[in-house]
């Protein structure tokens, strides 16, 4: 009787793990069949629902603007802008970031910093235009884009402590501003078409420069600090409280020019001006 030579597979092969494998018999402990990221899942939830309130804000302000509301459009920008900074924070504290909340963080970004000012500006002011102002719309709405795409390419080699281009919410805080303290100081939009183009167009082109703009991320919070700083603090509240359109524009023209002076000023002190793979913490 003829017989076959069996060959018993090593234990180290993949067939022999697969069959082991097989052998296994699937649990029945509850416990074990349970998904392993449910409870963080429902931990992600915080994040993204500041971020869908930020969307939200976006999406109310060009709905406000539709309806001629132009006070409430900005002022939902702003709002925008503090749910911008909240989800960010919450999900680090949570240690819930993930990549969904990063993409969809830039998505919503995207509508509140980007198109959401851009139509705003437009029934605002430059509707009257013509072609020069819905152009100049666009070039705001395309920089918003072209700059949170290239943030998130760029995140793991820009220096920190700086960021490449106006931020968008801050270039859609100058843009909303300029059209709060217009509106409060009752101008109408069709009398400051010219200034509105300066201003969108400006906010739209220094997105995609590669001047270099303060972050704040280096400062340490924990940190103490002496009496004076907390009195300062409480000056900035009042400041804003006493007129928010005023003082809300007049901070973020000082921010969108603060990154010009610094380029100048590296440039005449002879220090790179370029942010890019110079994370060492070091000028």
């Amino acid at each position: 009787m003829s017989s076959f030579n069996r060959r018993k597979a090593k234990a180290g092969t993949p067939a022999a793990r697969a069959f082991k494998h097989s052998l296994r018999r699937p649990s029945l402990d509850p416990a074990e069949s349970r998904p392993a990221t449910l409870r963080s899942r429902s931990i992600y939830l915080l994040p993204n629902a500041f971020t869908t309130a930020g969307l939200f804000c976006g999406f109310f302000a060009i709905v406000m603007a539709m309806n001629l509301k132009f006070d409430q459009a900005a002022i939902a920008i702003f709002a925008a802008m503090v749910l911008d900074g909240v989800d960010g924070r919450v999900a680090r504290l949570t240690n819930t970031q993930s990549a969904f909340g990063a993409e969809y963080d830039s998505l919503a970004d995207m509508v509140s910093f980007g198109a959401a000012p851009a139509l705003i500006v437009y029934e605002w002011s430059l509707r009257g235009l013509g072609k020069l102002g819905w152009l100049a719309a666009f070039v705001y709405c395309a920089g918003a884009a072209l700059r949170l795409a290239r943030f998130n390419t760029n995140m793991g080699v820009v220096d920190k402590r700086y960021f490449q281009g106006l931020p968008s919410p801050a270039a859609a805080a100058m843009v909303a501003g300029f059209i709060w303290l217009m509106d409060d100081l009752r101008f109408k939009g069709t009398d400051l078409s010219w200034f509105a183009w300066a201003v969108t167009l400006y906010a739209g082109l220094t997105m995609v420069t590669n001047v270099p703009f303060y972050s704040f991320k280096d400062v340490n919070y924990r940190k103490s600090v002496p009496f004076i700083a907390v009195f300062v603090i409480v000056l900035i509240f009042v400041a804003v409280a006493s007129d928010p359109p005023t003082v809300l524009f007049g901070l973020f023209v000082l921010y969108g020019l603060s990154g010009y002076a610094v380029y100048f000023w590296r440039l005449a002190k002879g220090k790179p001006v370029s942010i890019v793979e110079t994370g060492d913490g070091r000028d």
